[in-house]
């Protein structure tokens, strides 16, 4: 899965990145602990415009009667897009790009109950483009079927897959990390091929990816600044029982 990533990168450098055409109105605050329910960049087609807006990371279908739905909806298993009903509208038609500049994830340890977080990153520093799905909920329906409010909220979800050669090591999941070659075709919402757009849903190549242990401190949403990607000697991790929190 992918619970907490990096998006440190302005809204006007991604826009550069990925041939986005409009920004955000307002940018977020860079943040080195991003966590699910808050809002992130994603880079998605409006109206034939390529676009970087910020999104809640939790998708809400448009049928939800609440938006907290979305709180077990921060991932969205590439195995089943085509066949789960919270996720197949908008794998047909709302597909969207969520940038990140990398990712943690937490290793198990044998007769431990404790994990090691580890960072996981381009080896050039340039963002993931994660495959990403993304969803407007208009609010509860009355028994007509109409919206019985006007609130609107857009929610995204990342789609994950089987982890790579070196993911393996520390989870069986990660991030579909799309290939620039990818990006114009995932983010066509004319595109309706499931089976052409389903085979872009593949581990990332081994040589995409670099890691590194860090501090614990990662775990607790509230700590933020990039000493959070900083990597701990060996002898700090907690699977040589060091404390690096």
């Amino acid at each position: 899965m992918c619970g907490r990533f990096v998006s440190s990168s302005s809204p006007a450098d991604l826009a550069s990145y990925f041939g986005a055409e409009g920004t955000v109105d307002e940018a977020l605050e860079p943040t080195y602990n991003v966590a699910p329910t808050t809002d992130v960049y994603v880079v998605h087609a409006d109206g034939g415009v390529r676009r970087v807006d910020a999104f809640h990371w939790g998708l809400v279908p448009g049928w939800a009667k609440d938006p907290k739905v979305g709180n077990r909806m921060i991932n969205a298993r590439a195995e089943t897009l085509a066949t789960k009903g919270a996720f197949k509208p908008a794998f047909r038609r709302r597909r969207c790009i969520v940038p990140a500049d990398g990712f943690y994830e937490w290793k198990k340890l044998p007769g431990q109950k404790r994990k090691q977080p580890y960072f996981i990153h381009r080896p050039d520093d340039e963002p993931f483009a994660f495959a990403g799905l993304w969803e407007v909920w208009r609010g509860p329906q009355g028994d007509d079927g109409a919206a019985e409010s006007t609130e609107q909220l857009r929610s995204t979800t990342i789609i994950t897959t089987a982890a790579n050669e070196p993911m393996r090591a520390i989870h069986d999941r990660m991030p579909v990390v799309l290939p620039p070659s990818a990006w114009d075709a995932w983010l066509d919402p004319e595109n309706d091929d499931i089976d052409t757009l389903g085979r872009l849903l593949v581990p990332a190549p081994p040589s995409l990816i670099t890691m590194h242990p860090v501090s614990t401190d990662v775990g607790n949403v509230r700590n933020q600044g990039p000493h959070l990607i900083e990597a701990i000697p060996a002898e700090a991790t907690v699977e040589h029982g060091g404390d690096p929190g």
